[in-house]
């Protein structure tokens, strides 16, 4: 019984905290629990506590902090527009323009000033600044020959 309330004690801390080590550490006084209610006498269920709480922390820990540290997959707004291709509708150049990107209709700018990009023409988006892609000559494809 003294592990339950040992493992909801360390359960409050984790919700407040949000420190995942006390979440791990309950976890380790429900199997000292276990351990209990299945006949282990009182040094055995330390052991599965200790075991159980070290285990859980040198595996789970690093798992966590390197998902966390990681930036999102997935791009979601101004950022999934980056690096995407639009078709000029109205001539951009440096003071302006339209293009069609990701089926909206966007205002564009070149992204040199001396470039100039005619309607049909692809380019690729650079960046958004506010309501403004700025675009430039979309890349060639890279095409690798072989030679015998």
């Amino acid at each position: 019984m003294w592990w339950l309330v040992a493992a909801v004690g360390l359960g409050i801390p984790l919700v407040v905290t949000a420190m995942p080590e006390f979440g791990m550490l309950a976890v380790g006084a429900v199997a000292g629990a276990v351990t209990a209610g299945l006949g282990g006498g009182t040094v055995m269920q330390f052991i599965v506590f200790a075991a159980v709480s070290v285990a859980l922390i040198a595996v789970v820990r690093p798992i966590a902090n390197r998902h966390r540290s990681q930036r999102p997959q997935l791009a979601s707004g101004i950022d999934a527009l980056k690096g995407r291709s639009a078709t000029v509708l109205e001539r951009v150049d440096a003071a302006g323009g339209r293009v069609k990107l990701g089926g909206e209709v966007w205002s564009a700018r070149a992204l040199d000033a001396d470039q100039v990009y005619e309607p049909g023409q692809k380019v690729d988006v650079v960046e958004i600044e506010g309501a403004t892609a700025a675009v430039k000559q979309e890349a060639e494809p890279v095409v690798v020959r072989a030679h015998r």
